[in-house]
């Protein structure tokens, strides 16, 4: 049930998005003439990796120097329409393919990228795959949304976030992800995706 919820609304959400895909691209082009989409390598269910797709947000070669590391509050990288793009969670609008092919679900554990090290505390040495937890949230195929994007800041300790993963996990059901998807669609409207406080 929940994989043919996730085929028929992202579909919906493909038809319905294009103008908005449109006016992105337009934004993103005029500002500073770079690429419009940017692939990542995420890790999927089970450990396997896959290639979302997002419209850039930050400038191009954002990460040559840095590596893969989490955006941070003022982060330099973001260019002026990415704040707009990540504030409402646009630029993650055309992940409803990787959605629609299978790779993700519309709620679940956010899909996280290989080799990613931790924002806080010690960047250069805590790797994602070193917190305890890690491994349990493979289980299942990382989503669009879910419980640590929408009741914790987006510089939450990771420590934590798995946290949350794993109560969604152990009690997910389709009533559940009807509400995560509501309070997604609320927080997207008020554009609090990037607030280090309270979304909801």
């Amino acid at each position: 049930m929940k994989r043919l919820f996730d085929i028929f609304l992202s579909s919906i959400g493909l038809i319905g998005s294009f103008p908005l895909w449109l006016l992105f691209s337009l934004a993103i082009r005029l500002e500073d003439r770079g690429p419009v989409f940017y692939k990542q390598e995420r890790v999927g269910k089970n450990g396997k990796i896959f290639k979302a797709i997002k419209f850039r947000s930050m400038i191009p070669d954002a990460e040559r120097n840095m590596g893969p590391v989490q955006a941070v509050e003022n982060d330099p990288r973001i260019t002026k329409v990415g704040k707009i793009l990540r504030a409402t969670a646009m630029d993650e609008l055309p992940q409803l393919w990787n959605i629609f092919k299978g790779d993700m679900s519309f709620v679940g554990p956010r899909a996280l990228r290989p080799k990613e090290k931790e924002v806080h505390g010690n960047p250069d040495r805590t790797k994602i795959e070193d917190i305890p937890s890690y491994k349990e949230r493979l289980a299942v195929r990382p989503g669009l949304t879910g419980m640590a994007q929408v009741y914790l800041s987006s510089d939450a300790l990771r420590s934590k976030k798995f946290t949350y993963d794993l109560f969604y996990i152990k009690n997910q059901s389709f009533l559940l992800d009807l509400k995560l998807i509501f309070l997604s669609f609320w927080i997207t409207f008020r554009g609090k995706w990037e607030s280090r406080q309270r979304k909801i």
